[in-house]
């Protein structure tokens, strides 16, 4: 508890640490370098499916083992090593501040007038095409970012920490890299990637449902529209091809009352998707930070319940 609640000050304070060897990055390299290998072994599709699972595998367990043996060490040393070296790697885990760091560089530029530079920060933190998107788009898009990583890139994080400390954390981390550099459903990782993009799904369901209910309460503390926020929820939560990523999305359009989702190019493919949330106001650009006043207000929910929890 007390590495969990100094990791997540650290993050809240520092953001993610610009020139230093990120382990989430040290991860995705080994994904690379791994996927090359195998997929030189594959013949065929049965074995690219089979080499997509030993990807998984070999990648979450050396992601889970080595934290762990520096851990064990840290704290045979005594119990004050052991828990700084678990508190900087939670610190390295989570993304509270860098999530809000990065969207709202989105937010400056929109306010400044300039579109070409918030389509640019944009692409570097979304997957679909920018390059035609006018400033409501781009807010839409920031937002969304916003609302569907509170899940993913803070409160699953924050949870598997609680139930297994920094090991679990970064076992965590390690899957859900997997599933945003191999679990696409194209032809090049259809196969490859299909076990990655399934166990992303299954690791993400249960957290991804506590985010969204910590989000309601969120936006009821902040004054937002908590009653149509839990409204939304029940009723659009399912509107994603992911079976978790419309939750806090869903949560998020309902408390700011916009429309979130629709269509969408990805690699100049239009690909078709359902709008989350009812058209009450056009989206604007501070909604972008209303988006994140969400963040850190769940987030700061979530370290409470992990603390409940643990004591």
């Amino acid at each position: 508890m007390t590495a969990l609640i100094i990791g997540y000050i650290l993050d809240l304070t520092f953001g993610d640490p610009q020139g230093l060897p990120h382990p989430v990055r040290l991860i995705g390299r080994m994904i690379s370098n791994l996927e090359k290998y195998l997929r030189n072994k594959c013949k065929n599709v049965s074995d690219e499916r089979k080499a997509g699972v030993m990807l998984w595998i070999i990648v979450v367990m050396v992601s889970f083992l080595i934290p762990l043996v520096i851990l064990t060490f840290a704290y045979s040393i005594n119990h004050i090593a052991g828990i700084i070296a678990e508190a900087v790697m939670i610190y390295f885990i989570l993304a509270t501040k860098s999530l809000k760091i990065e969207s709202m560089k989105v937010y400056t530029e929109l306010k400044n007038n300039n579109v070409a530079e918030a389509r640019r920060y944009l692409s570097y933190i979304v997957g679909r095409d920018t390059e035609n998107l006018d400033a409501s788009s781009i807010s839409r898009a920031a937002v969304e970012t916003v609302a569907e990583n509170t899940s993913d890139g803070v409160i699953a994080p924050m949870l598997f920490i609680m139930l297994g400390g920094a090991p679990l954390g970064f076992m965590y981390k390690a899957i859900n890299t997997l599933d945003s550099m191999v679990g696409y459903k194209n032809e090049k990782y259809i196969n490859m990637g299909r076990f990655s993009a399934m166990a992303d799904d299954v690791a993400n369901y249960i957290p991804a449902r506590i985010a969204a209910y910590l989000m309601i309460v969120a936006s009821s503390i902040l004054k937002m529209d908590y009653k149509k926020a839990y409204e939304i929820y029940k009723r659009d939560r399912r509107n994603h091809s992911s079976p978790n990523s419309a939750h806090t999305e869903a949560v998020c359009a309902g408390s700011l009352n916009i429309m979130l989702g629709g269509d969408n190019y990805y690699g100049g493919v239009l690909v078709r998707k359902p709008t989350i949330g009812d058209n009450i106001r056009n989206i604007e650009t501070e909604d972008i930070k209303r988006a994140n006043d969400l963040l850190y207000m769940t987030s700061a929910l979530c370290m409470i319940l992990c603390i409940i929890i643990l004591s």
